[in-house]
């Protein structure tokens, strides 16, 4: 035994050896599989010059791909068998899953509705929610009476940890801008947003999860029968009006859903960040005031 080989068996590498036959046999799959590449780089490399004359460039590069996803049969490699064709859903189902489910929340009476929005799971904000906000203000028995219907974006991170909507900050300035108009949450208010479960991390809503709650807040219009709603932040806005324009175009005006005068102004928690718009918003309540004023 030479040097070498004591070293490598006193690091248990040893003893070093090859069968001749194993070794054999290593060599003839090298060259099998250098034959293979071999071939086939040439056949791809003539692939776009086989039956290519007159194509234009996409039309060549498309000859060439095809050749080339026939050669793995020309040296002897498996193909994939074929997958079954696999039906494609239209969109016809689901429009009418969703009309289905629209007319049956627009056949519930209040009692049924909020039990409706506390076990809805209709998208994924019910994963993360800690309670659904239904909304809050003046109720009567059997029926909800209110004049004016204030209506928001989403419940944020208190709304969703006590199940009201408007409170915090936002809440709080909503209030004062309902005082200043000689209304409260309380009394001839009903309060809602077009979201009942909070978004992750007070994110945007998607389109998807307004699609799914507007049902809710359209069956809460359609019971609540208010003489005005006022739409707070724009995606309450562009929600009601079935819109994408902007709260600077929306602005000023008169709106109607469901045949109800509606008016669109700031979202109180905008108003917190952007304080010269106060005034607008200010604005926008002596509208609604003049559009309304047998509330007075």
């Amino acid at each position: 035994m030479n040097r070498r080989d004591q070293f490598l068996g006193e690091m248990g590498l040893g003893p070093v050896w090859r069968l001749r036959a194993r070794a054999a046999q290593q060599t003839t799959q090298q060259t099998t599989q250098q034959t293979t590449q071999q071939t086939t780089q040439q056949t791809t490399q003539e692939a776009p010059r086989v039956g290519n004359a007159g194509l234009s460039g996409e039309a060549t590069s498309a000859a060439a791909a095809l050749h080339r996803v026939a050669v793995p049969a020309a040296v002897g490699i498996a193909r994939r068998p074929a997958e079954p064709l696999r039906t494609v859903a239209t969109s016809v189902q689901p429009a009418l899953a969703g009309d289905e489910r629209s007319a049956r929340i627009m056949g519930m009476d209040w009692a049924a509705l909020r039990e409706a929005v506390a076990r809805c799971q209709a998208c994924a904000l019910h994963a993360s929610r800690t309670h659904t906000v239904f909304g809050v203000g003046e109720v009567g028995v059997g029926e909800v009476r209110a004049e004016w219907m204030i209506v928001g974006e989403a419940p944020g991170a208190e709304e969703d940890a006590r199940g009201e909507p408007f409170v915090g900050q936002a809440g709080k300035l909503l209030d004062s801008m309902l005082a200043a108009i000689g209304l409260n949450r309380k009394q001839n208010v009903y309060i809602t947003n077009v979201l009942k479960c909070r978004p992750p991390g007070n994110r945007n809503p998607a389109p998807g999860e307004v699609a799914q709650c507007g049902p809710h807040l359209a069956r809460q219009v359609a019971l609540i029968r208010p003489r005005l709603i006022l739409a707070m932040g724009r995606f309450a806005a562009q929600a009601l009006l079935d819109t994408d324009a902007s709260i600077t175009s929306l602005r000023g005006r008169v709106h109607r859903y469901q045949g109800v005068p509606t008016i669109v102004t700031y979202h109180p928690a905008y108003l917190l960040r952007t304080l010269p718009d106060k005034a607008k918003a200010w604005q926008d309540l002596c509208l609604a005031r003049r559009t309304l004023p047998a509330a007075f």
